[in-house]
């Protein structure tokens, strides 16, 4: 399963703003989405995901996003990192 990947990632970021600094600078190898996440939020970094070539992978709530990274809260977006 998809989520398993950035439960076990070693780097990763986890929330919107950490995340697309991450995007911005190319330092990110897949990015996870909620789609429960509001639409101004995740359509910026979603964008310059594709721009840029990362692959993105969609998740069906930020709750469970949230829990497979590891917080107790709902995440509209995460990140693996670059080694």
């Amino acid at each position: 399963m998809s989520l398993d990947r950035i439960r076990l990632a070693g780097k990763k970021t986890i929330g919107a703003n950490q995340t697309a600094k991450a995007v911005a600078q190319s330092i990110v190898t897949e990015l996870f989405v909620a789609k429960d996440a509001e639409e101004h939020v995740i359509r910026p970094i979603v964008t310059t995901a594709q721009q840029k070539g990362i692959p993105v992978c969609w998740v069906d709530s930020m709750k469970q996003l949230g829990k497979a990274c590891g917080i107790e809260v709902g995440a509209a977006t995460a990140a693996i990192l670059k080694d």
